[in-house]
């Protein structure tokens, strides 16, 4: 069975979003191609769950991932760090075994 964890840092960043929306489920994670790396995370806020949608509930919130970004994810940790003036959610994804110079993708 698939595994996604869920910092605290990342749970408090979901609640004050849904907190300020008004509204929805918890964040939604898929990939897609792309890149010079071969695949990019894919973020959004999930107003409701889809059928085929597999669930992970840590610290009070939900994260909803697409079946077909299961295995690329597996084992994976959603954090949410402050570099400097940016602010932004990051996987610690164990699955990874390339990324591109600029972060934006991997490959698996």
């Amino acid at each position: 069975m698939a595994h996604l964890s869920i910092s605290t840092s990342a749970a408090e960043q979901i609640h004050r979003v849904l907190d300020e929306r008004g509204h929805g489920l918890g964040l939604r994670v898929s990939v897609k191609p792309s890149g010079c790396s071969g695949y990019s995370y894919v973020l959004d806020f999930a107003d409701e769950a889809a059928n085929d949608d597999v669930s992970f509930e840590e610290h009070g919130v939900t994260v909803f991932v697409a079946p077909e970004a299961l295995e690329m994810l597996d084992g994976s940790e959603v954090d949410y760090v402050t570099e400097g003036l940016n602010r932004f959610f990051r996987f610690n994804n164990p699955n990874v075994k390339d990324e591109c110079g600029c972060g934006e993708s991997f490959s698996v």
